[in-house]
């Protein structure tokens, strides 16, 4: 299907934190906590420390993690923006490199119509194109078919390197990374 000109994707792989919900996390208090570097990627950061200070750090990551999802309201318009996907249909994933637990804990929550839910458990995670072609093969799409939409750096060069357009939700702030989306929306309202 076109839309304005635009080929309808026959999926839409969304990341979660800062997209289907508000932003919650505070990325540079988490890193302080952790004690990594103001601009280390959390998990690849974590994935460098010695045992002790990993184990502490990993800690320190579920219990947030867990907290978000138990508390993080759904952005606006979210459950109108994946009924309006369903409708024309278009199959919807969810990509995260949170926990599989957490997913499961904001779905619970919130039980959105998604089909495909890919954790930081099913492999390497984003900007890897891993997740999101698992994604594809599970909802038998081709990457080509699909759309990328997240509010980080991670998930425009996810996007990117999985051959997919990417749609940026920039929440009004500049964009610091030289990944360039094919579209930047404020928020889901817009991306609706």
């Amino acid at each position: 299907m076109v839309l304005d000109g635009i080929t309808f994707p026959k999926a839409v792989l969304f990341d979660m934190d800062g997209t289907l919900t508000m932003p919650t996390f505070d990325f540079p208090a988490i890193r302080r906590l952790m004690g990594l570097p103001e601009d280390a990627p959390i998990l690849e950061g974590i994935s460098l420390m010695p045992l002790a200070p990993r184990r502490e750090a990993e800690d320190i990551l579920r219990r947030i993690e867990d907290e978000v999802a138990a508390t993080a309201p759904l952005a606006d318009r979210c459950n109108e923006v994946l009924e309006y996907l369903h409708g024309r249909g278009s199959r919807v994933a969810l990509i995260t490199r949170n926990r599989r637990e957490s997913v499961e804990t904001f779905l619970r929550r919130h039980p959105l119509p998604i089909e495909v839910r890919i954790s930081r458990e099913d492999g390497p995670h984003k900007p890897d194109p891993y997740p999101l072609l698992l994604a594809c093969r599970q909802l038998e799409v081709k990457p080509e078919e699909c759309w990328m939409v997240g509010d980080g750096q991670f998930d425009v060069e996810a996007g990117i390197n999985a051959g997919m357009r990417s749609i940026w939700l920039s929440w009004d702030r500049q964009r610091t990374f030289a990944a360039e989306p094919w579209r930047t929306v404020r928020d889901l309202v817009e991306l609706h």
